[in-house]
């Protein structure tokens, strides 16, 4: 996929990141939605900065949100040739954690109805976390991509499965 500059988030991810995402003291999501996609420009400058290197200049990714200790949300523009939801969905935390969260928007939409953000799905290091599933975010996966559903479960295993190269893909541009 070749990167624009256009900032607007696809229909479905509008919709699901409109609604409120409830940290409940560490119990709930830990995600904060951006009102748009960072620009080309801020992705790249943050995209040095967390890799340490200053020649990255591709545009491999759509930053459309944060946990609360910084790590970023995005698409990870991989598929040539493919629409931006179709891109996988993935999660660079800010100590270095990677990881792909969801194949593709239908399969993220669906995530965020289960009870995770990207971190969550990223990491199994929170005792006692438990996922809690989402009516409001289940409505809009349901209105965007009614014949995609599955578990969180599911999608974090397909995800993990089909990009299982992502975390040496990303270190390999580290300096």
């Amino acid at each position: 996929m070749i990167p624009t500059d256009d900032r607007q988030f696809p229909a479905a991810l509008a919709a699901a990141l409109v609604l409120p995402f409830d940290y409940d003291d560490g119990n709930g999501v830990d995600f904060e939605p951006f009102p748009a996609f960072l620009s080309i420009e801020e992705t790249t400058d943050w995209f040095r900065a967390w890799t340490g290197n200053a020649e990255l200049n591709d545009g491999r990714f759509r930053v459309f949100g944060q946990d609360g200790t910084g790590g970023y949300a995005a698409f990870w523009l991989i598929r040539p040739h493919r629409p931006l939801v179709d891109q996988p969905v993935v999660f660079l935390g800010s100590e270095g954690e990677t990881g792909v969260v969801a194949r593709d928007l239908s399969a993220f939409l669906w995530l965020l109805a289960g009870g995770y953000g990207p971190r969550e799905a990223t990491t199994s290091y929170e005792p006692g976390w438990t996922a809690r599933h989402n009516q409001e975010l289940t409505a809009v996966a349901e209105r965007f991509a009614a014949d995609h559903e599955q578990s969180a479960a599911a999608i974090i295993e397909q995800a993990t499965r089909e990009f299982s190269d992502f975390d040496d893909t990303i270190m390999e541009l580290c300096r």
